[in-house]
């Protein structure tokens, strides 16, 4: 019997994998709970999630892959799950398949078990099956496939404690023989000719299962190719597969892919045929979703309750976040009292007790009071995103994007955008076409994310106390209102040519469960939290050394560096109606963070939010401050965007020209904003 692979941490790696919207985040959060962090693979930019399972006392490593329809290597997120498979070669691989599109779904796990992968299909959503009148038979499947089959309901938690047990035991059986499918006899007989001389070359042999190579060289996957010719010795390999690609292609008039996925198909068909019974009537072909559809989907109606959803997302977080802000200020406002109390009675310096109450306290503070809202954004977002109606608003956007030659699949990283932009541009990935992810990622850092909210909560608070989420929300849609009109000057100026089309799945509606809503929000407001304690606090920590300096100035006046600082780039802003030493300083330091505009300003001034909101009134207009709330929308995006487009772009040419063409985007709309309201006689 083969030892399941134990890790020097004595964890068993269980990784999952499935087609995206087939419940596999949910079967993740339901083995790991709270115990689950997030990453980046090594030298790529797809996320990475892994948990642990305690099982009867021991723990069990769970890496959940990126979603993928297929192992084919077409984007970065196949090519991450392959290439994990292959090379840490996990105990076992829950494969969870959604039993309402299960023809679909088994493409993936027939892929996987041609690798030789150690399987376990969770067969989930049997509920959804069950309304749609499709009836499984799992131990048929089971049998068909060669590997344990698991019903689940994920979001019911049904069929969990089986799961569990089937893969645990499954990690620590002996290793099964990779599916073979018969793919016909002329391409059986060049595929014999290509295991042959796989199976002689040792270290190819060792790193690929032979079959599983010599069928992803007949389908001429080129990341694979150059794989193998990095490898001494594989020239009559190659050699090999070229002819024999090319006597498919004569012999049959098609292409040795087209061959195999064919293949594939038919003996999937084969499966669905002998496992699965469908009785659906007329009246139920036209499912709930189909019916909801009709309407959140119309031509015409489609972007009007776009729209309107997104104002009621904002209306809700402003309603139930207002009142929590006071909750957290008046905590600082403590904070800062008691600390300060103890400092002096310990005798601390003006210069320490400044540097902790002002700087620490005072800066990061004026920050974090904003953290309710963003919590309540982050949740809003995740009920939109587990109902099924954000790929929706992607596929509505699609018609609208393509009339103006972008690709529709380019809102999805618009949306992930809302949250940060970091993931933003790393969406982008999922665009096959290179002009179009380029694009993308040149317009991304135009949305709204949240770091920007606590410099538009700050002012609406000051000046639109009664319209806040209206405000708030014509920020946004001005934000993809320009990353639109951006993207066709791209599309027309540096990247002319035909749009790719947009091929994107639509799951069933559904009713977000607390759990997933709740672990999706705290994944996001998370990162926030965790650059309040990092970035935000050192940059407000320089902030504040540069408004004690030089040694002897009144703290955070005019006359310290930080006062020069910002006095030096002041003129600049002028015409944008903001044009003091105060607002230029908070913007130059916003490119570190936009977080740190609100933190600077909270320095300056040495008091908390509400004392912010009293000293800005001094400085702003309601006119003034929503051209300044446009220019923070709209110029160069915070280091954090910059370090990913350079990584994401591989060119500092694109980076340093998203730093310069947002820099003055966003000047000429504040400039424009504050002029033509002053003609218009506005304050």
């Amino acid at each position: 019997m083969e030892a399941a692979r134990v890790l020097q941490t004595g964890e068993t790696v269980i990784a999952m994998a499935g087609n995206p919207n087939s419940g596999k985040s949910s079967i993740f959060n339901n083995l790991t709970g709270a115990r689950q962090h997030v990453g980046n693979y090594a030298g790529v930019t797809v996320e990475k999630k892994e948990g642990k399972l305690i099982h009867q006392g021991k723990a069990y490593k769970v890496v959940d892959l990126p979603g993928t329809y297929s192992l084919g290597a077409y984007s970065e997120d196949e090519r991450v799950a392959r290439d994990f498979i292959l090379k840490e070669k996990p105990d076992v691989i829950i494969n969870v398949v959604d039993a309402s599109n299960i023809e679909r779904n088994l493409y993936l796990t027939v892929q996987l078990l041609e690798m030789g992968a150690n399987v376990v299909v969770a067969l989930n959503m049997m509920d959804e099956a069950k309304e749609k009148a499709i009836h499984i038979d799992v131990a048929k499947i089971s049998k068909l496939l060669g590997v344990p089959v698991v019903p689940t309901v994920a979001t019911k938690k049904q069929g969990m404690k089986e799961l569990v047990v089937r893969a645990i035991q499954a990690a620590n059986e002996p290793k099964r023989e990779a599916l073979k499918i018969n793919y016909g006899s002329d391409l059986e007989k060049e595929l014999k000719k290509l295991e042959d001389i796989i199976s002689s070359h040792s270290q190819l042999s060792q790193e690929y299962p032979s079959r599983y190579l010599a069928i992803k060289l007949l389908e001429e996957d080129q990341e694979v190719y150059q794989q193998v010719k990095a490898i001494p010795g594989t020239a009559e390999l190659l050699e090999q597969s070229e002819e024999s690609a090319a006597f498919l292609l004569d012999e049959t008039g098609e292409d040795a892919e087209s061959l195999i996925a064919d293949r594939r198909y038919g003996f999937i068909s084969g499966v669905s045929k002998q496992a699965v019974r469908k009785r659906i009537s007329a009246e139920q072909r036209l499912s709930f979703s189909d019916k909801i559809d009709k309407v959140v989907t119309h031509r015409v109606l489609g972007i009007p309750i776009f729209l309107a959803a997104m104002w009621l997302v904002f209306q809700f977080t402003f309603a139930l976040g207002d009142p929590m802000i006071g909750w957290v200020e008046g905590f600082f406002e403590i904070l800062g009292g008691v600390v300060g109390g103890w400092l002096a009675a310990a005798g601390a310096s003006d210069l320490i007790t400044s540097f902790i109450v002002d700087g620490i306290i005072g800066g990061v503070g004026s920050v974090m009071v904003f953290i309710p809202n963003i919590v309540l954004l982050f949740f809003a977002i995740a009920l939109l995103e587990n109902s099924g109606y954000m790929a929706r608003a992607a596929y509505v956007m699609d018609r609208f994007m393509n009339t103006l030659g972008l690709h529709g699949k380019s809102f999805i990283p618009l949306l992930v955008g809302f949250g940060c932009n970091v993931p933003g541009i790393m969406a982008a990935r999922t665009l096959e076409n290179k002009k179009d992810r380029i694009i993308t990622i040149l317009i991304t850092p135009l949305m709204s994310c949240a770091a920007r909210l606590p410099v538009y909560v700050l002012f609406v608070s000051a000046f639109f106390s009664q319209y806040e989420g209206l405000i708030i929300f014509s920020l946004y849609l001005l934000g993809i209102v320009m990353a639109v009109i951006m993207g066709v000057i791209f599309k027309r100026l540096l990247f002319p040519g035909e749009v790719s089309p947009f091929v994107l799945e639509l799951p069933p509606y559904r009713i977000p469960t607390l759990k997933a809503t709740m672990i999706h929000m705290w994944e996001r407001a998370g990162i926030f939290v965790k650059k309040a304690g990092t970035i935000i606090f050192s940059v407000v920590v320089l902030i504040w050394a540069l408004s004690v300096l030089p040694w002897g100035v009144e703290p955070g006046s005019k006359e310290s560096a930080l006062g020069q600082i910002g006095s030096f780039f002041a003129p600049l802003f002028a015409p944008a109606g903001f044009g003091s030493w105060e607002a230029s300083t908070a913007l130059i330091f916003g490119i570190l963070a936009k977080e740190v505009v609100v933190g600077t300003l909270g320095v300056i001034y040495g008091v908390g939010e509400e004392g912010v909101v009293t000293a800005i009134h001094q400085l702003w207009t309601p006119l003034s401050a929503y051209a300044f709330m446009v220019m923070t929308l709209l110029y160069t995006p915070c280091a954090a965007v910059i370090g990913t487009i350079k990584r994401e772009t591989g060119s500092w040419k694109w980076t340093v020209f998203t730093m310069v063409y947002t820099l003055v985007l966003g000047w000429v709309m504040a400039v424009l904003v504050y002029q033509v309201g002053r003609l218009f006689g506005l304050s």
